[in-house]
């Protein structure tokens, strides 16, 4: 008789294994250890609480549904991220949809001059702690337009080359090369804004 799987123990290939014969205590321990990630990385596209929390649901509901499909090719964690990922487009795109005035039109409104700007490097080892230099980037970040934000988390955070970025948000190579040029120079801006706030405090 094999030896019953201790799920707290049992590494997450596992446990997939497990849940795909049906086993839900299975796929309740990888909800269990990855659930917060999955969050965190909604909330880092979408940056609205309820709105992460029912995409990060929803994703949960199609890895289940989708569970047989996975053949490991990719840890389950990065699969799982792909799921959100993906939700997280749509979420945003039908927002998009619902908006009447372009985003880029936008952009070009306010951002013609961050364009100019030389882009500023921010050193995160220059006296600011880990945990303020984090609060400083999501204070940053929510400050992006959605379309440059997208992109900006899918190449620093997901590590997605042009090409992939350009599938997953239905955008020219080019665009992504231009949305991420823009980003990173008004991320940089705003992070070095924050900085001289916080030392003239």
């Amino acid at each position: 008789m094999a030896r019953r799987l201790d799920l707290k123990t049992a590494e997450d290939q596992a446990l997939v294994r497990v849940a795909q014969r049906g086993n839900m205590p299975a796929f309740e321990e990888l909800i269990s250890r990855h659930r917060d990630k999955l969050y965190a990385r909604a909330f880092s596209m979408l940056r609205n609480e309820e709105e992460a929390l029912d995409v990060s649901q929803e994703a949960w509901v199609k890895g289940w549904q989708r569970l047989k499909q996975f053949q490991g090719e990719a840890g389950f964690a990065t699969w799982m991220t792909r799921i959100v990922i993906n939700l997280c487009l749509d979420h945003l795109r039908k927002k998009k949809r619902q908006q009447t005035e372009s985003l880029e039109e936008l952009d070009e409104e306010w951002g013609g001059a961050e364009r100019r700007m030389p882009f500023l490097v921010v050193n995160p080892t220059e006296g600011l702690e880990r945990i303020e230099l984090r609060k400083r980037i999501d204070r940053a970040l929510v400050q992006l337009s959605e379309a440059h934000r997208q992109v900006l988390v899918l190449y620093e955070f997901e590590e997605m080359d042009y090409k992939q970025i350009a599938k997953v948000t239905h955008c020219s190579i080019g665009t992504v090369m231009s949305r991420l040029f823009y980003a990173r120079r008004r991320l940089a801006a705003l992070l070095m804004s924050l900085k001289k706030e916080r030392d003239s405090e």
